[in-house]
């Protein structure tokens, strides 16, 4: 019978306390790493998430209704960085010319009203008109619209034709003798084109037979006038507010970062 020596196994190394600390450290390091990209990159979302959609000349409200007047106000952001709006020509609807349009003096721009001579004479309260109103230009006359901000121009229109919507057509002129023009009508179904003409929505009229815009005639420059300044601006508040949260979000991610290498390092 052959003679053998047991050889007793070898106890399984455990990691030393040094060890598992610089393990965990390495993995809190790579977590404190990663943090400030992950913060940006929320900060970018929120604040591709904030941008508003592509601002152009419109009309505000959007909406009237069919047989009465309203003031409404055409609406000119400035979208050049290196450049001013100094001039906004507006051309009313030929095919459904208004009787009345009447502009609201702008503190800093004259105003010039083209009146043309219709094919069809329009009848209102029970006279005859030959002209009327087919266009209204704002020249800046000390004022302009510098990059970043807006201007609007109230106009009183009336009475409202009985119609779905009137298309106004607007060229906007920035002091670098650059133009554009807002003709493009929008399509049913289609993508919104790249320079929309403005729109004034007409609905029915409520019962009464002159429209809810009927006391707008009277006061095309008073409170409505800002009231309806106030619900546009509501969108470029909102937009403005969740930027904000973006970078706040972005600088909370950056700082964590930070302060975890720190940590990580000491």
């Amino acid at each position: 019978m052959s003679e053998y020596t047991a050889v007793p196994s070898q106890p399984t190394a455990e990691p030393s306390p040094s060890a598992a600390r610089t393990a965990h450290s390495g993995r809190r390091g790579r977590l404190a790493r990663r943090l400030p990209v992950v913060g940006g990159l929320a900060a970018g979302s929120v604040l591709l998430l904030a941008v508003p959609a592509f601002a152009h000349v419109s009309v505000q409200p959007g909406q009237a209704e069919q047989g009465g007047y309203a003031t409404i106000n055409f609406k000119v952001p400035n979208e050049r960085d290196n450049a001013s709006t100094v001039k906004l020509e507006v051309t009313l609807p030929a095919d459904h010319p208004l009787a009345s349009a009447m502009p609201q003096p702008v503190p800093g721009w004259k105003i010039d009203v083209t009146k043309s001579k219709l094919d069809k004479p329009l009848e209102t309260h029970g006279k005859k008109l030959t002209e009327a109103v087919s266009k209204i230009t704002w020249t800046a006359d000390g004022g302009k619209i510098a990059p970043g901000q807006f201007q609007q121009f109230p106009v009183s229109v009336g009475q409202l034709p009985k119609t779905d919507q009137l298309v106004f057509k607007a060229l906007q002129t920035y002091d670098n003798d650059e133009v554009v023009r807002w003709i493009e009508p929008a399509k049913e179904g289609a993508p919104e084109p790249d320079n929309p003409a403005p729109v004034l929505k007409l609905t029915p009229a409520s019962g009464d037979g002159h429209g809810s815009g009927g006391a707008d005639a009277k006061n095309a420059g008073g409170d409505a006038g800002g009231t309806r300044q106030a619900a546009a601006d509501g969108s470029d508040t909102t937009a403005r507010v969740l930027g904000g949260a973006g970078i706040v979000v972005g600088i909370i991610g950056i700082a964590f970062g930070v302060l975890a290498g720190r940590r990580r390092g000491a």
